[in-house]
């Protein structure tokens, strides 16, 4: 078995998994997304774009559905810094498949790399290994002798040639693969029955990292996770593609989507980066929670308030995580415990602390409503207060107003500050009712939405809409959900 580094601990030997494992650009990526049936992985023709160990189900086969790891590329110093972490990565991944897929490239032919991952591969602890020879694009290149006895020279027994970009070859590999997993398990008769209580995939909310680069992502991830799951460099842009990782925290399940970085549009250096990007804008709209962590640092920046503006424009709930908070912290706080006493110093620093937040929120002010919590990824500081927060919107998510109070609450509000003539003409509510959760779409952390049946919808402006959601978060705060309300005309069916 490939050696591990000490801080990247092996996974335990998954049952029903195949790693795609070979050096950069040679179609990993390609072939990854081709088995995964959807486009997860960046694919683009600038070796090195995959950093991170991706994973994903396979459904394309005749049996039960198995894992696929995707790695990034190994044994050539593509990108400096990565190298080492890369690798890690990979050997985690091989450590933990049933069978190994060997990927080479067909047009560029057998490279020295090849060969030394070859002999790396072969003393991967007698697993098997299945030769995936890629962009064969062309069917006469299928027998091709000089081709077929080049790549011979690695001496592994299965060789299947495909072309993952047009999905030539893949259910031949796919067959292949199923051969070598291990047979499924039958759930013992206790499991069976409890089986009914088990959380479906469906129900389990995606929880999106979401900030500009460099803002420790990837160590929040890791930490939250308890291990090293994707890399952490001081370089920006380390991560490129989002990472979706299941996991418990604070006893409750996530799909955790570990983002790349977003800059400013026109600091985007190349279009690996732009892929990055736009990669990390959908995960936000496919996200059903995010979090913005932002450098503690470095404060507010523009970049972070147009992040946030991408949360509010996409109605997703969020909390900002302040990271960096220990390098924030001023040493003469944190150094006066022995002059002043624990007590005081600590004093000093909540202090210190809500002033800092207090400064960041209005910064933030277009989400009121959002939680801000101050820690620190790196040394593991307050990350309780971080899964305790999530838990905590969660459970707001589930809360329904009675019609009665809403409705009173809202009319006092009307009351009390009457809304604005619009072509003189002026809004008036008739009724309110929250939507229930079953008639929107069942969603993990449902947003908080009602139904207000009004006069004419064209007559609620902007400002008095925000008027009414404050009031509206006296009765029922929601901290870091958006508001959302339906409106319905005497005339008009609805309107937004």
């Amino acid at each position: 078995m490939l050696p591990v580094p000490m801080e990247a601990p092996a996974l335990p030997v998954a049952a029903r998994v195949a790693a795609i494992v070979g050096r950069p650009n040679v179609g990993k990526s390609a072939l990854f997304n081709r088995l995964a049936g959807r486009q997860i992985a960046i694919v683009h023709d600038q070796p090195g774009i995959t950093r991170d160990r991706l994973s994903a189900e396979c459904r394309l086969g005749s049996g039960a559905p198995f894992e696929i790891f995707d790695t990034g590329g190994i044994g050539a110093d593509v990108d400096g810094g990565f190298t080492a972490r890369v690798r890690a990565e990979a050997e985690i991944a091989i450590a933990a498949a049933a069978v190994i897929l060997f990927v080479v490239d067909g047009r560029a032919g057998l490279t020295p790399v090849d060969l030394d991952l070859a002999a790396r591969l072969r003393r991967a602890g007698g697993k098997p290994v299945l030769l995936v020879i890629n962009k064969i694009d062309q069917p006469e290149l299928d027998a091709h002798a000089a081709l077929t006895a080049d790549f011979a020279r690695l001496g592994f027994a299965e060789t299947y040639a495909v072309s993952a970009a047009h999905g030539r070859g893949i259910n031949p590999l796919v067959a292949a693969i199923e051969r070598w997993l291990p047979p499924v398990v039958a759930p013992s008769p206790d499991a069976a029955s409890s089986s009914s209580e088990e959380i479906s995939q469906s129900t389990v909310p995606r929880l999106a990292l979401i900030g500009r680069p460099n803002v420790g992502k990837s160590s929040l991830t890791n930490a939250l996770l308890g291990a090293q799951r994707t890399i952490v460099s001081e370089v920006a842009g380390t991560t490129r593609d989002a990472v979706d990782i299941p996991c418990v925290l604070d006893g409750q399940p996530y799909v955790l989507i570990d983002t790349a970085g977003l800059r400013h549009r026109g600091k985007r250096d190349n279009s690996a980066e732009i892929f990055s990007a736009m990669r990390s804008e959908k995960s936000v709209r496919r996200a059903d929670l995010c979090v913005l962590v932002i450098d503690a640092s470095a404060g507010v920046t523009s970049q972070d308030r147009q992040i946030a503006g991408l949360v509010q424009k996409a109605n997703k709930p969020c909390l900002v995580a302040v990271n960096k908070w220990d390098l924030l912290a001023p040493p003469m706080v944190e150094g006066n415990a022995r002059r002043v006493g624990k007590k005081e110093a600590g004093r000093e620093l909540h202090a210190f602390r809500q002033e800092w937040l207090e400064r960041a929120r209005a910064e933030l002010f277009f989400l009121p409503h959002v939680p801000f919590i101050a820690l620190s990824a790196l040394r593991g500081d307050d990350l309780p207060r971080l899964t305790s927060a999530l838990a905590d919107v969660r459970a707001a998510a589930q809360r329904k107003l009675a019609t009665g109070p809403l409705n009173r609450a809202l009319r006092a509000a009307l009351e009390l500050q009457p809304p604005p003539l619009v072509a003189n003409r002026r809004f008036k509510l008739l009724y309110a009712t929250q939507i229930e959760h079953e008639r929107r779409n069942a969603a993990p952390v449902p947003v908080p939405a009602f139904l207000l049946f009004v006069n004419d919808p064209a007559l609620l402006t902007d400002g008095y809409r925000r008027y009414l959601e404050t009031k509206l978060r006296e009765l029922e705060p929601y901290r870091g959900l958006p508001i959302l309300f339906k409106l319905r005309g005497r005339e008009e069916t609805s309107a937004d």
